[in-house]
């Protein structure tokens, strides 16, 4: 019979040819957990390191039993890798950080007890004082600035790697794509609103480069557009599409109408006028008709589709007196 022994801190590290910081990196946080008399994991997921990462990772497990690995076959990204991890982990709090060294552990006991003494089910790092260029900077914070405006979660820094989580958050949610940077949005979603966020220290990158370019924002806008829509009319799909259709169809009728009413008019009074396909109205018109015809089943398929789904009436509960 398994028996899962949880202790205080699962540290979660994905990681992509990072092999300069890693012996560097653990023995900083080992540092941090004797000193504050933690029991601990620490789990590296390496994403498809083509250098010598998952080596070093074999020589820490073998030196230290607190170390764990997990080897993808190919680079995934990083929120399989968090996914990955997030189902082994047995800490009562799960703490997340890159592996480049720019997250400090010297964080983690301050995150632990916002998570413990606090009961916050999730604290989200705030780098306040960045070392990286303006390229990287001022986008992120058009990013974050929409992102408050469609999640309703008030953090300064939702794409910060160093994280902290009640246990039961990772095991609720399931991060998919390149969802990691909406996991607050993702928590929220689930019943988990105590989300709350800490200045944290931003170190200047010691060895390696980004692994990340430009194309994630362009990405994360349409993430961010998905996990809205899915919170809103993910299970009710006509309310959106059955409703925009319906107007733009009803829009669409009351012009055919009025350009037939002008046209009848005219004929009555003897008036010249053009033939009602002549005038760019009619098309307009009728354009507006099939268009909303076509949202309108389009929502109507959703519903068939959701109302089939073997996943309707699942939902997740907390508690539950018999």
């Amino acid at each position: 019979m398994y028996i899962c022994i949880l202790m205080d801190i699962s540290v979660v590290i994905p990681l992509l040819n990072e092999s300069e910081s890693l012996r560097e990196l653990y023995a900083w946080i080992d540092r941090v957990m004797k000193k504050e008399n933690f029991s601990y994991e620490v789990v590296f997921v390496d994403d498809g390191s083509t250098d010598d990462s998952w080596n070093i990772i074999n020589e820490l497990r073998k030196e230290h039993n607190e170390v764990k690995g997990i080897r993808f076959q190919r680079n995934y990204g990083k929120s399989p890798a968090l996914h990955s991890a997030f189902q082994m982990v047995q800490g009562e709090v799960v703490i997340t950080m890159d592996a480049d060294l720019q997250d400090s552990p010297d964080e983690i006991p301050e995150l632990y007890r916002m998570i413990k003494e606090n009961k916050y089910h999730m604290v989200s790092g705030w780098k306040k004082k960045r070392y990286d260029p303006l390229t990287k900077t001022l986008p992120t914070k058009i990013f974050n600035a929409t992102a408050r405006a469609f999640s309703g979660i008030h953090l300064h820094d939702f794409n910060c790697g160093l994280k902290a989580y009640d246990r039961q958050v990772v095991k609720s949610i399931e991060i998919y794509n390149d969802m990691h940077r909406w996991i607050p949005f993702l928590a929220k979603n689930a019943g988990f609103t105590k989300i709350g966020e800490k200045v944290v220290q931003h170190q200047a990158r010691k060895y390696g480069h980004s692994k990340f370019g430009l194309n994630r924002f362009a990405n994360g806008y349409l993430d961010l557009f998905t996990l809205w829509f899915l919170s809103k009319f993910g299970k009710k799909p006509m309310h959106f599409f059955g409703l925009i259709g319906s107007l733009i169809f009803v829009i669409g009728f009351f012009a055919v109408l009025a350009v037939g009413g002008i046209k009848a008019y005219s004929l009555f009074k003897g008036i010249p006028a053009p033939l009602i396909t002549d005038t760019p109205y009619f098309h307009i018109a009728i354009a507006c008709m099939i268009i909303g015809t076509q949202l309108f089943l389009a929502g109507f398929i959703g519903e068939l589709i959701t109302r089939n789904s073997a996943e309707r009436n699942q939902y997740k509960i907390m508690d539950e007196l018999k």
